[in-house]
């Protein structure tokens, strides 16, 4: 499959008419992976695409290939690029990526001060995440606004999340500060995860164990993860 074969772009109004195939697709997806997301009504995509705050792309016969969308937090000092989805039929080629990149753009150019940040237990998403200068965060570091972790409740691991006083779970928090004139560490971090993606799996095994144990916090695991990394 080739990019150039898509055509990614801010939705507008008119993109209405996929929204429920696109909430359907976000619902079968999280499934799949054994996860849970923040439920959203076809309406409320739509009006993201009315808004001019979501990405939508497609393929060059038509069809509908990826989407992701913005929520702003703490009265617009974060951005979430949520909702990131991809039709079964076009992953795998890079169509992810691209649409992240562009929603990236899309946050810096609409909130050019807010910090973007993002919850993730995919290799994949951390990957591009990191091409694009995030970096891997405790909790605490995320908008506290009580809306945006009420989006978690629908996740088979909600009840970690609480255990742990919302400050650890099984995913990792990644963050962009615009702040940051330089993002060396994430482009490492990339670069790692490039060169050995088999750490990764095993981080993520060790996690598992550990975060449902109260004496180890969200920065134990990060030291683990770094750890990891420079082995």
């Amino acid at each position: 499959m080739n990019i150039n074969e898509f055509i990614v772009q801010v939705a507008i109004a008119e993109h209405y008419v996929f929204a429920e195939e696109i909430v359907t697709e976000m619902a079968e997806s999280a499934k799949a992976r054994g996860t849970g997301i923040a439920k959203r009504s076809p309406e409320y995509i739509a009006s993201k695409m009315k808004e001019g705050k979501s990405v939508i792309a497609f393929h060059k016969d038509g069809s509908w290939a990826g989407f992701c969308y913005i929520e702003t937090w703490s009265h617009g000092q974060f951005v979430a690029n949520s909702g990131l989805i991809v039709s079964p039929k076009y992953r795998k080629g890079g169509l992810a990526h691209a649409i992240k990149q562009e929603i990236f753009n899309l946050s810096r150019s609409l909130y050019p001060k807010a910090k973007i940040f993002g919850l993730t237990t995919g290799l994949a998403v951390m990957k591009i995440n990191s091409d694009l200068g995030y970096e891997p965060v405790t909790y605490s570091e995320l908008t506290q606004d009580e809306d945006f972790w009420k989006g978690c409740q629908s996740c088979v691991n909600f009840e970690i999340l609480k255990m742990k006083d919302r400050k650890n779970c099984m995913c990792t928090a990644m963050l962009y500060d615009p702040a940051e004139k330089k993002h060396e560490a994430a482009k490492l971090f990339a670069e790692e995860l490039q060169k050995k993606p088999g750490l990764y799996e095993r981080f993520m095994r060790i996690k598992s164990r550990l975060v449902i144990k109260p004496k180890f916090g969200l920065k134990s695991i990060l030291v683990l993860f770094t750890l990891l990394f420079n082995k």
